[in-house]
């Protein structure tokens, strides 16, 4: 047990200096990349110091996986250096047994990431972004153009050439209905849309249906008009990024794509990721595991570099399959998964060659 207190005793201590040291390089560079956007707009020091203040949370997230391969592969090389590890292994001590607190503490932290990003991260994370789109004159317009939209589980399909959030008005629409096997049923031109009692009133609207080959106007059908019932929320200009949702607000979000017919693929990968990710804290631990112990000098320098070396690897593997997820080259889950999959194998590979 004073083996056990001692080894975490160093690893605390050499974790909390390095997560302190990323998070200020990840708040610096935030600054400096939005400096002169600042400077421009006059935004004054109190907001900018809100706006760092907000992004702590989140560069907290990012600098824990670095800082935890930082430690785990610092301290471990260093206990090579100075011939600690020599007594443990003596004593008939496995470096896997010797380094399994470690991994039990990063299996805890795992855990601990994921409810930090879910309900922490992403508030502070989105206030953040509000704020300074706010201060840079970067608001995002809820009107919307172009828009098809399905509704009634794909009975009623909507087609609009421009939505107006603040009339809450549709322009130049057509709305298609369908019968429950999806065959046309008849559809409906209007010169515009508003929504009044919880329903869009048409107005100039025409209706047409199949008369055996032939299309002919018919009166609007009032089985029809209580079928326009989708909410302007569905039309606006709404597109959520993942990753300032939670994953209660994320699935819902999915949904609605998936009910209006809309690509859901880069929304679903980035949804799996909100649940691999944490466990990179316990990946980082086991690859550092199996990468100590390569040299015995110029221990802060090498740790430092094979840390750094194998989060870009991660993040560079983890970014291909985002994007191959995002284009629908591979399925979502397989997207966020498969980075996570590969580097606990190659672990599992270091680990077994590993100096014991």
């Amino acid at each position: 047990m004073k083996i056990v207190g001692y080894m975490l005793k160093r690893f605390f201590g050499i974790f909390l200096g390095a997560l302190l040291f990323f998070i200020l390089i990840l708040s610096l560079t935030d600054l400096f990349m939005n400096l002169w956007n600042y400077i421009s707009k006059n935004v004054t020091s109190q907001q900018v110091a809100e706006i760092m203040l907000l992004y702590i949370p989140k560069t907290i997230w990012f600098s824990v996986p670095i800082a935890m391969l930082f430690a785990t592969a610092y301290m471990l090389s260093d206990f090579y250096a100075k011939n600690e590890l020599l007594a443990i292994f003596a004593s008939g001590i496995s470096l896997f047994k010797f380094t399994a607190p470690l991994l039990l503490v990063a299996v805890f932290m795992s855990f601990g990431l994921f409810f930090f990003e879910d309900n922490i991260v992403v508030p502070t994370y989105a206030k953040k972004q509000q704020i300074q789109q706010q201060v840079l004159h970067k608001e995002k317009s809820l009107n919307n153009d172009k828009i098809v939209i399905m509704a009634c589980e794909g009975r009623v399909v909507y087609k609009a050439d421009y939505f107006d959030n603040k009339l809450q008005k549709l322009y130049s629409v057509y709305i298609l209905f369908r019968t429950e096997d999806k065959t046309f049923e008849s559809v409906i031109y209007a010169d515009n849309a508003e929504w009044l009692n919880n329903k869009w009133k048409l107005n100039g609207a025409v209706e047409y249906a199949l008369s055996g080959e032939e299309v002919s106007v018919v009166p609007l059908r009032a089985e029809h008009l209580l079928l326009l019932t989708e909410p302007p929320e569905t039309f606006r200009n709404n597109t959520v990024s993942v990753e300032e949702v939670n994953t209660r607000e994320a699935r819902a979000y999915i949904e609605h794509l998936e009910r209006a017919g809309l690509p859901s693929a880069e929304a679903k990968s980035e949804y799996y990721k909100k649940y691999s990710f944490p466990f990179v804290v316990f990946i980082v631990v086991f690859l550092a595991v199996g990468l100590s112990g390569k040299t015995r000098k110029n221990v802060l320098l090498i740790s430092l570099a094979l840390s750094i070396t194998a989060v870009v690897l991660f993040y560079v593997t983890q970014m291909v399959t985002m994007l191959m997820a995002k284009f629908q080259a591979v399925p979502p889950i397989f997207g966020s998964w498969f980075p996570v999959i590969m580097f606990i194998f190659i672990s599992c590979v270091l680990l077994k060659y590993a100096k014991t």
